[in-house]
């Protein structure tokens, strides 16, 4: 069952080695964010699905849930709404007015059901086809206790801002009330905080964050995401990163 609240509301403020960073080659093709919540029986397909994706190097996924829903009798453990905030821009933005769960946003650009695993790739293959999406490197890396973020530079032509999310790669909740209760349900990739590191310039950029910061909530990775327009009007994706903090140095580059 689709959930469609049209309210309107102002937004509020995404491999292990023994001893060195190691680079990984490739550009991911998205960034995928689910859009879920605990109190929608709808959402567990979807919550299961992205889960699966995340094994995939080619994509970048968060799950961002909302709050919404917490009237219908159980107040989601993991939301914040800020969140909820961000999907309703995604749909002004777009004109669209589509506010449900569970959504995915795919690249900023386009929104499919979180369960129709066919759609998200349809809608991958069709954000690509705008050559900015995904177009700006990211590299991620942990050497000591920093995490290691670089922006690469050349695209004079793109502006946007910079944010880093720390996530809990999988949080299972026991669910006691509403539409799903009495289940166990796995959330994969959950966006903790939102940390704007900058903007983007066109030149190289790079910062160093403490890895405590980040996992200060006990999240156990962070996301890096480019993306055009300001906070409270998000547009398209320009690049996107993903890092686990569990343990050794590592290194992605996307």
């Amino acid at each position: 069952m689709l959930r469609h609240p049209f309210a309107s509301a102002p937004l509020v403020a995404g491999f292990l080695v023994a001893t060195c960073a190691l680079a990984v080659a490739g550009q991911p093709r998205a960034l995928l964010e689910l859009f879920t919540s605990q109190g929608c029986s709808s959402c567990p397909a979807a919550d299961k699905l992205l889960g699966e994706l995340a094994a995939d190097p080619s994509l970048v996924v968060v799950s961002v849930p909302i709050d919404y829903w917490d009237y219908l009798g159980w107040k989601d453990t993991l939301a914040n709404p800020g969140h909820s905030a961000r999907q309703r821009a995604y749909a002004r933005l777009r004109g669209d007015r589509q506010v449900y769960t569970p959504q995915i946003v795919v690249n900023g650009a386009t929104h499919v059901l979180g369960s129709d695993r066919t759609a998200i790739e349809h809608a991958i293959v069709q954000t690509d086809r705008n050559a900015s999406v995904m177009s700006v490197p990211v590299l991620l890396s942990v050497g000591g206790n920093d995490l290691n973020v670089k922006i690469a530079g050349g695209n004079e032509r793109e502006s946007g801002e910079v944010w880093l999310c720390p996530l809990a790669k999988s949080v299972p909740v026991e669910i006691g009330r509403g539409e799903n209760s009495g289940r166990t349900i796995t959330y994969h990739d959950v966006v903790r905080r939102w940390l704007k590191l900058g903007d983007l310039t066109g030149s190289e950029l790079k910062w160093s964050v403490p890895v405590s910061e980040i996992t200060a909530d006990g999240s156990d990775a962070a996301v890096v995401m480019v993306q055009q327009g300001t906070h409270d009007k998000p547009g398209i994706v320009l690049g996107a990163a993903f890092a686990p903090m569990d343990g050794a140095a590592l290194s992605q580059s996307h």
